[in-house]
């Protein structure tokens, strides 16, 4: 599997979209199916991930964002964890796709920022899944859907003790340019980003594609890779023009959003959300073949 580093500020790259909404339609409950599905019906994740990769995507985002022993142990999984991290990065390295990056979302536990003790405790949620995941065929770790610095500063830190792959963060950020926690910015996030050892920086938006390139060149002040996504409120075929409430609404809204992202610096591009395999198969139909754009760092 060739070093996705390498990669870092040369191609244009599209990270598979969520197959959350592909196994919905299957009947599956989005709570704790997830899980279930990897360990007990495989093929149904396996049929779900290749069809992001018969969109050429060049990325696989194992479905694992769930998978901290807080949000196991709530499932009364968390003795699984070891099996489940065996079963998600066998699932998507069948498929024999460029990259495997492994999901890990926030652990669920609350946090106090000014306590050592529930730092620590946190910082250990992330250690532990990422043990988990050690000797297996991935390229790296994707740090997503946080919404606080605080939260993202135990992830970094909890991966950093255990590994030295790269990882990718990504925190949601308003259409205001707040953190959805609604008490920090985006900024605050980025400096977590530099200061704790991210490979790459990255946001998670439903605003305008517009407002995602503000983010984008935000981003790129860092000397480090940036990773776009698009936050698909609803895919709706029949809705004529895309609205502030759901400026992705169809698959080819994104040929032209994924320019604008690359001119604004951004390298990795992933449509999130609702957004169907078809949401990738335009940013890879739009990029493919590109160089990323960043004329401010060496490659």
């Amino acid at each position: 599997m060739p070093d996705i580093q390498l990669r870092f500020h040369r191609d244009m790259l599209v990270l598979s979209s969520p197959i959350a909404p592909v196994l919905t339609r299957q009947g599956f409950e989005l709570d704790g199916d997830v899980e279930y599905a990897t360990l007990m019906e495989p093929e149904a994740v396996e049929d779900a991930l290749r069809l992001n990769l018969m969109a050429g995507v060049q990325c696989l985002v194992t479905e694992t964002a769930g998978m901290t022993p807080a949000r196991l142990a709530h499932r009364g999984m968390a003795e699984r964890l070891p099996e489940l991290a065996r079963a998600a990065v066998s699932c998507a390295a069948k498929l024999r796709p460029q990259h495997v990056l492994v999901e890990l979302g926030p652990c669920g536990l609350p946090l106090d920022a000014s306590s050592k003790a529930s730092l620590n405790e946190n910082r250990d949620q992330y250690a532990r899944a990422a043990r988990a995941f050690e000797g297996l065929s991935l390229d790296g770790f994707f740090l997503n859907g946080f919404s606080s610095p605080s939260d993202l500063k135990c992830a970094l830190m909890g991966l950093r003790q255990v590994s030295g792959l790269p990882v990718f963060a990504s925190v949601n950020v308003g259409v205001d340019g707040m953190l959805v926690d609604g008490r920090h910015g985006f900024d605050e996030a980025l400096d977590v980003m530099a200061e704790f050892e991210a490979s790459v920086a990255g946001f998670c938006t439903q605003a305008p594609v517009e407002r995602a390139c503000e983010l984008a060149r935000q981003a790129a002040k860092l000397p480090l890779p940036v990773l776009a996504q698009l936050d698909v409120v609803e895919h709706n075929p029949r809705q004529r023009q895309a609205t502030p409430e759901n400026p992705y609404h169809r698959p080819d809204v994104m040929m032209e959003a994924s320019q604008q992202l690359r001119a604004a610096g951004a390298q990795f591009l992933r449509a999130t959300g609702q957004a169907t395999p078809a949401y990738a198969g335009a940013l890879v139909a739009a990029t493919e073949g590109l160089d990323a754009h960043r004329p401010d760092v060496e490659a």
